[in-house]
């Protein structure tokens, strides 16, 4: 018996192949899409806001952060944890653009000279870093802004601007835009500048020691709230010089909406790929019962000449493994080819105030691309196994003397 089957077979044969290379074609790109979507948008809360963050436990909540000291200790034990990448300092402080036109409340966020710039500068559209190597006084007036928001206050690069900061009584300070950024997230785009820590600082009449929080990025964000205890545990009942005491927190916890939301795209997912699944598991079932169908007569020779059950069952499954093989084979290489292509053409584009990306993202995990071929093996041969049982139903006296 061939694996296609007589020429009566062979339609649904090839059916059952176009069905299932369809369905894993489906499944590999769902799953490529989905994960590569969660990744860029979860890379850009990270990039706004770090992995994990350590702050005044009195913090409000706000960004105009109650201040807080870290000593050279705490900041060494904190960075010898297994897992930590970079810790810097920050402050924010929110703030009013005007110029003479347009009006827009922003984030003041001034970083350290030592702030991981690698997520604005795959982002910088034009013009460079707001701190550099040279003189701090000449450094600290120059800032990053998106193009967003110069677009709404209609400045450039090269442009100064006032921005208007709320105390104990109202202070404008002049900053020269050294360069601009654009992430596609519309929401932190419009609302972020990015300065020199010291401009906080001065307006809040802080000590060059007072900050609003350090910022930690971690090497795996699969283990981001293991590294969160990890960090908690070394800043537990411990005090800086003013008797503040600090708080943990991580990217999930403040951005818990849109975490929230990347976690829904689990489910569609999954009811996608359960569904391609059913379909696959159907269509192969309708071939193994047309074939078998269709070789009674070989089935009936088979018993009669001493072939068990058993014996005649394995041929079968065989031949469904043979189909569920070749679907398999097409539908990678359909599903990688095409992600391929729009990984490197970004040939699909997105409305970036929707999704907040220009294009559809697409990431390979191979451990996972695996797991899907695996499991569609396992399941759809599982779901063989009933049908292949008709087998034990075909008398060799019956069948012979049908003929």
């Amino acid at each position: 018996m061939s694996t296609g089957g007589t020429e009566k077979a062979r339609p649904a044969v090839r059916v059952a192949v176009a069905a299932t290379a369809l369905s894993v074609m489906i499944m590999i790109i769902t799953l490529a899409v989905v994960v590569g979507f969660k990744q860029e948008i979860r890379q850009k809360v990270i990039g706004f806001d770090a992995h994990i963050q350590i702050v005044n436990y009195d913090n409000n909540n706000t960004y105009d952060m109650q201040p807080v000291r870290f000593d050279s200790t705490l900041l060494a034990e904190v960075r010898h944890l297994p897992g930590i990448q970079h810790l810097s300092l920050f402050a924010t402080k929110p703030g009013i653009i005007k110029t003479d036109d347009d009006v827009e409340a922003v984030i003041f966020k001034g970083v350290s000279r030592d702030y991981d710039w690698n997520f604005f500068s795959s982002n910088l559209v034009e013009g460079a870093l707001p701190l550099g190597s040279g003189d701090p006084k000449e450094k600290n007036g120059n800032v990053l802004l998106s193009t967003t928001l110069a677009r709404l206050m209609r400045l450039k690069t090269g442009d100064d601007f006032l921005c208007y900061f709320v105390g104990d009584k109202v202070r404008a300070r002049k900053f020269h835009i050294s360069g601009l950024y654009n992430t596609d997230f519309q929401d932190y785009d419009k609302l972020f500048i990015i300065g020199d820590i010291g401009v906080v600082q001065r307006l809040n009449h802080w000590d060059t020691a007072q900050v609003s929080g350090a910022e930690i990025i971690t090497s795996d964000f699969n283990r981001l709230q293991q590294t969160t205890l990890d960090v908690r545990r070394i800043t537990a009942n411990r005090f800086d010089n003013d008797l503040n005491s600090y708080f943990v927190q991580n990217a999930v916890m403040t951005n818990q909406q849109i975490f929230a939301w990347l976690d829904l795209l689990n489910v569609n997912v999954v009811v996608i790929i359960v569904l391609m699944l059913i379909v696959t598991g159907f269509t192969l079932i309708s071939a193994l019962i047309i074939l078998i169908l269709d070789s009674i007569t070989n089935i009936g020779i088979l018993k009669s000449i001493g072939a068990t059950n058993r014996q005649v069952r394995y041929l079968f499954i065989c031949q469904a493994f043979g189909i569920l093989w070749r679907g398999l084979l097409i539908g990678n290489i359909a599903g990688i080819a095409l992600c391929s292509i729009q990984y490197f053409f970004h040939l699909i584009p997105l409305d970036p105030v929707s999704y907040y990306v220009t294009f559809v993202p697409v990431a390979f995990t191979w451990g996972q691309w695996l797991l899907l071929n695996i499991g569609t093996i396992l399941l759809t041969m599982l779901m063989l196994l009933a049908p292949a049982r008709i087998i034990a139903g075909i008398s060799p006296a019956r069948v012979m003397r049908y003929e």
